[in-house]
């Protein structure tokens, strides 16, 4: 894991572009789910509407192509299943499903 040196608001360079708090490296926020999206690649038409919308940058891309969801940083918003026109993410309890899926 990447070492990360915090600074002070003053400390930053004007203009610099910086990692939110909930940034991989630092914070995985997913304990605080009480659903799971849960995605079927066989029902996705790969329009990544999901990844455009997720507030957390939770789908992971490559290619163009989701391959899936990381679930350390998914919060469990579910705006991803509201938003995907195919239904090809459902929101599940969080307890129903396991840690693989």
């Amino acid at each position: 894991m990447a070492e990360f040196e915090l600074k002070k608001y003053d400390e930053v360079p004007i203009g610099a572009v910086l990692t939110g708090g909930a940034t991989p490296e630092l914070n995985k926020t997913g304990d605080w789910r009480s659903e799971r999206p849960i995605f079927d690649e066989d029902k996705c038409i790969q329009c990544l509407q999901c990844w455009a919308y997720c507030p957390d940058a939770s789908f992971q891309i490559e290619d163009e192509q989701v391959l899936g969801i990381d679930y350390d940083h998914c919060k469990g918003c579910g705006i991803c299943a509201s938003i995907c026109p195919v239904d090809a993410i459902t929101m599940v309890p969080e307890g129903e499903v396991a840690d693989n899926e």
